[in-house]
């Protein structure tokens, strides 16, 4: 075809062709040469870009802890719908929003600060003490370094930099308190009696009335969209591996691994700090490094402790006598660490500048980097042999079952005999999803595709997990349907009653709220409605006295919308307590709350977690008026 074009396009027809296409090119088309098209990102927060990577490590990161939390209750469709992955991204968002004022205002998370936090963690710990060689270990695990995780670790704690000092700028005045208080302990005595249930006046519902009902309210009595599914699924369940690693292989994994398994270097160091303030002035700056040389001066190993405990600004260590712990590269700041590495055992360093201020620094100890022994990392090279050996094996038989329900789209049989994998099945389940595989948004997704349930063909691999992959194919479809009116009618007929009831219920409620507030007694109109009166009086609005347990929480809520009572005259009401039953109430009476019984710690407790109220509250305006000066772009399709 091509030859053909090219033996008619010759000579001027050619050439008017050819210059049309360039003008069309260099208008539309041939930028696409020279620019990138392989943007990524979820969202971009002025020139910073969250990419898709990002958002689904925290994805992942927020399921793995809800799944966590929640167990079996956890519901995996509902937290893959678009709002929660928006409500997730929103956040992310707020927090790089956050980083950036940091950055602007030179606010910075100090290595102190940090290293402090990351020791505190009880899962890097033994004894209660941070271990390095745990610490190692679990971010391996997690495929993260010192230096991901520290970054991790300092952006957490830098994205509440600004909301902690907004909270801590937050003034709360004893009037604040003292209306907050005032409102909150506010008695009301209540008196109100319940309405029974009553009967309807008709009780027959004819078929008319029942078709009638149904056709005016068919979006009520919709049957959703409903398939069942056949699925093949291989996980590390039925992978099964041929042969264990030798010792000669394992061997073999060691000496061609060997770098691996280096126990860095490592000092057990003390410090002192002498703290500079931010943007110091050289006269502090001068009586910080004089204080750090008059300490160093009278420093020895025999007292450097007792100096820390005295003398130090760095509280985490302060109370251990300056103690670290054992530090690495990699683990403080470079001056830190370039000073650190120069010392000697038993060596104590000059006074040593770094961003928190002066540092004296003790090496109490050295421990060479030396490389494990085979025996001791022998199970640890089993285990990953064998795991890199099931996973070898779950990627040939994930890739052989794509590979096969491609090749035969109208049937999972052949994939299901060939790989020897049972061919298994789903109840049928809504857009909402099921149980077992149909919980999974994937799964859904996949189910609903014009790909497989309009055009009939097998889904693609869908990856469930890590180990855990499935194909799968719609068994039954049962479209979206209103329910016919056989299988609804008694129902619609309860519906009708109910109805009934419940508006002869208002009725009557409205009826004797109406005498009531014309003067009749309350005792009489309830005793005329066959109810008694009931009282609740000091009702506090989260009062837990038995009074206040007793009043149905309706009764409660409306109590407290009334207006005071004037001239000793109540205030009335009426108010829905559940489906048919209504209850009359009168609001007697209004007492401010006694203040005097709250006492000064309660005081500063309700200080403090109103000031946190009051920061949060600031702290989401001033995110809100950095994102109105702030250009957001969010790419939904990616998320």
């Amino acid at each position: 075809m091509l030859q053909s074009l090219g033996k008619k396009m010759q000579g001027w027809p050619a050439i008017v062709v050819l210059g049309i296409a360039v003008f069309a090119m260099s208008f539309f088309g041939i930028e696409g040469y020279f620019s990138s098209s392989a943007e990524t990102y979820v969202a971009k927060v002025g020139k910073h870009e969250i990419t898709q990577q990002q958002f689904q490590d925290r994805m992942n990161q927020i399921r793995q802890q809800m799944m966590a939390e929640e167990g079996s209750h956890f519901d995996g469709a509902a937290f893959e719908k678009p709002d929660n992955k928006r409500r997730i991204l929103d956040a992310m968002i707020d927090q790089q929003l956050l980083l950036q004022a940091n950055h602007d205002m030179g606010m910075r998370v100090s290595d102190g600060a940090l290293r402090d936090a990351i020791a505190n963690i009880q899962a890097f710990q033994t004894n209660g003490k941070f271990d390095p060689k745990i610490y190692r270990v679990l971010l391996a695990e997690r495929g993260m370094t010192p230096e991901m995780f520290q970054q991790q670790m300092a952006d957490s704690m830098a994205s509440s930099l600004l909301p902690d000092a907004i909270t801590d700028s937050a003034v709360v005045t004893s009037a604040d308190m003292d209306r907050y208080l005032d409102l909150r302990l506010q008695r009301r005595d209540v008196q109100y009696f319940t309405l029974p249930r009553p009967t309807p006046a008709d009780t027959t519902v004819t078929d008319a009335q029942i078709k009638a009902y149904y056709t005016a309210h068919q979006s009520d009595f919709m049957r959703p969209e409903q398939v069942s599914l056949k699925y093949v699924e291989v996980n590390d369940s039925n992978v099964k591996l041929d042969v264990q690693p030798t010792e000669a292989e394992l061997k073999k994994r060691y000496q061609d691994e060997k770098s691996r398994f280096v126990q860095p270097a490592q000092r057990l160091v003390s410090h002192i700090l002498i703290n500079v303030p931010k943007n110091a002035t050289p006269a502090q700056q001068r009586a910080a490094l004089a204080k750090a040389e008059k300490i160093d001066a009278e420093a020895t190993p025999a007292n450097f402790a007792e100096l820390a405990k005295k003398d130090s600004d760095d509280l985490g260590s302060k109370s251990q006598g300056g103690n670290l712990g054992w530090l690495q590269k990699g683990m403080t700041n470079a001056a830190f660490q370039d000073a650190m590495l120069a010392l000697k055992k038993g060596q104590i360093s000059k006074p040593v500048l770094s961003p928190e201020g002066y540092h004296i620094i003790y090496v109490r100890d050295i421990q060479d980097a030396k490389i494990k022994p085979f025996d001791e990392v022998r199970a640890q090279l089993a285990q990953e042999a064998a795991k890199a050996d099931r996973a070898r094996k779950f990627n040939d038989v994930a890739g052989k079952l794509a590979d096969l329900s491609y090749q035969t789209p109208g049937s999972l049989d052949t994939a299901a005999k060939t790989l020897n994998l049972p061919l298994q099945s789903t109840a049928l389940f809504s857009r909402k999803g099921g149980s077992g595989i149909a919980a999974n948004a994937k799964v859904i997704a996949a189910a609903f595709s014009d790909d497989v349930l309009a055009q009939g063909n097998n889904s693609s691999l869908i990856t469930l997990g890590p180990d855990d992959a499935v194909v799968v194919r719609v068994d039954q479809h049962n479209p979206k349907a209103v329910r016919p009116l056989s299988e609804v009618s008694a129902t619609i007929q309860k519906k009708i009653l109910d109805d009934r009831v419940v508006a002869a219920a208002k009725q009557k409620a409205d009826a004797l709220l109406a005498r009531l507030r014309k003067g009749d007694d309350i005792q009489a109109v309830a005793k005329s409605a066959g109810a008694s009166v009931q009282t609740a009086n000091d009702v506090q609005r989260m009062s837990m006295s038995p009074s206040a347990q007793s009043l149905p929480q309706p009764v409660r809520t409306e109590a407290f919308l009334l207006p005071h009572p004037s001239a000793g005259k109540p205030q009335f009401a009426s108010v829905s307590v559940s489906d048919g039953v209504y209850a009359v109430l009168a609001l007697d009476k209004v007492q401010p709350g006694d203040l005097s019984k709250i006492t000064p710690s309660d005081r500063a407790q309700l200080r403090m977690s109103m000031a946190r109220a009051y920061g949060n509250m600031a702290t989401d305006a001033f995110i809100k008026a950095l994102k109105a000066k702030t250009k957001i772009k969010i790419v939904a399709s990616r998320m």
